[in-house]
């Protein structure tokens, strides 16, 4: 059985699996610390967001954060794994600049659970001045769009965003996934990660464990497809994350499924045109990567350990000779990091919560 992926950022694999959930300790984890606190300056540079997911520079060196939203009174679906989500326009992206923190474009598609997870808007990325765009999840858990009366159709596209802060969708992700299904289990999609480049954007698809490219003119086509494993019961790799790396292949981060067993996670190096091979394992549950200017690759983890809700998240460095250092830990449900043009890391946190998310600065 496929387990793909569903909403947000842990429902993107969390299909089928009905165990109960410690409310509590999931809204409550222990608070972030740091690794080698006299080398590290941690501060909060956004707040108040709503489900902060994506991380992105403008190249004018503002911050852009993509807001999943907090769903709204409907129409509401209920969900195969019983529970109900609910629609509402309240999906945004947040920019950072000069000290100022603003909403600069609103009204996306957002459905959020009654604790307050969303699924809306999941990443963002930036090419030149007017070129930005939006992936825009779904997280259906295989239900057809239709089942959100009226509205499920405007989940499961790349958007195009402007500098004015007027969005529209242009390519449907999730009409492809259905037509092709590169990886032949249930048809299921989940936009998330993304990655602009000239005339094209590359988008890891959760749901439909693939990596697709959509040209300019907006013709989608399969770049990889990852596979899934066994940890006690079949689970799906749930793709979150692409970046290029310093030898110019992507890097594609796994979140996987159920049951999110602990160092089961791999980042994988595609080449296009040939199967997609690990390039490093034993990670848990990675949510987003980034390279930095000296070829090392920053490995955020959205929780470190199988029972998911209540771990707490790190993030990581590995460098370029393989070496693994913890860089900050008990971080609340991350969703992503960026390296900025300052040379200091950010970090989306509490990224499945309305109004408490965050975005961290972190300098060596």
């Amino acid at each position: 059985m496929r387990y793909a992926a569903l909403l947000a950022i842990v429902m993107i694999g969390f299909a089928c699996d009905r165990s109960p959930v410690d409310v509590d300790s999931m809204r409550n984890p222990a608070p972030a610390k740091r690794t080698g606190a006299d080398a590290l300056s941690t501060s909060v540079v956004m707040s108040g967001l709503d489900n902060p997911r994506g991380l992105a520079f403008g190249p004018e060196g503002a911050l852009y954060v993509a807001e999943a939203g907090r769903g709204g009174s409907g129409p509401c679906v209920l969900l195969p794994r019983g529970e109900q989500v609910c629609y509402g326009p309240s999906g945004a992206v947040s920019r950072l600049w000069r000290g100022k923190q603003e909403r600069i474009a609103t009204g996306f598609p957002s459905h959020a659970t009654a604790t307050g997870e969303a699924t809306g808007p999941h990443d963002v990325t930036l090419l030149g001045r007017g070129a930005a765009y939006v992936t825009i999840g779904l997280g259906f858990e295989g239900l057809p769009r239709t089942a959100l009366a009226g509205v499920g159709g405007q989940f499961g596209w790349l958007a195009h965003l402007r500098a004015s802060g007027r969005w529209r969708p242009t390519v449907d992700i999730a009409a492809f996934e259905f037509a092709s299904n590169p990886d032949g289990g249930p048809l299921d999609s989940n936009p998330y990660g993304l990655l602009a480049e000239p005339g094209a954007s590359v988008v890891a698809d959760g749901g439909a464990n693939a990596l697709f490219r959509v040209a300019a003119n907006g013709v989608v086509s399969t770049l990889a497809v990852f596979p899934s494993r066994s940890q006690g019961r079949s689970t799906d790799a749930v793709p979150t994350a692409v970046a290029v790396g310093p030898d110019g292949a992507y890097y594609v981060a796994e979140l996987t499924g159920v049951p999110f067993a602990a160092e089961a996670a791999a980042i994988y190096r595609v080449v296009p045109g040939q199967t997609p091979t690990v390039a490093w394992s034993g990670f848990t549950t990675v949510i987003d990567l980034a390279f930095g200017p000296d070829g090392s690759l920053y490995v955020l983890e959205h929780s470190t350990g199988p029972v998911f809700f209540g771990l707490p998240g790190r993030l990581l460095e590995v460098a370029p000779d393989g070496t693994r250092t913890p860089v900050l830990e008990g971080l609340t449900r991350p969703g992503s990091v960026a390296v900025g043009p300052d040379g200091a890391l950010y970090v989306s946190n509490h990224s499945t919560e309305i109004g408490a998310g965050e975005v961290l600065r972190i300098e060596p």
